[in-house]
């Protein structure tokens, strides 16, 4: 069996920005305990789930040119039905 590390896509630059929500989140936790302005902390929630957007976007770019490629190689209808239907699964939960 392959390790884990071969069977999975690196996702090294959606980690980099994970580390910068983290800190936007701890930054909009701040603000709440501040009290500051509602529509500041309102721009800064935004900002936070725009960048998990764009992590959760990377990841589907991931998977789509690793995994999937790989259950279009494999010649494996059954594997490609399998991705395809998770791929319409998780765009159906998407907003």
């Amino acid at each position: 069996m392959r390790a884990i590390r071969e069977l999975y896509p690196n996702h090294e630059a959606q980690l980099a920005r994970l580390a910068r929500i983290e800190g936007q989140l701890r930054g909009v936790r701040k603000m709440i305990e501040e009290r500051r302005y509602c529509i500041d902390i309102v721009s800064q929630i935004k900002a936070v789930t725009a960048g998990l957007k764009q992590v959760q976007m990377g990841v589907l770019e991931k998977h789509i040119h690793h995994c999937v490629r790989e259950s279009v190689e494999s010649h494996d209808p059954d594997l490609l039905e399998q991705k395809i239907t998770e791929i319409v699964q998780v765009l159906g939960k998407m907003d």
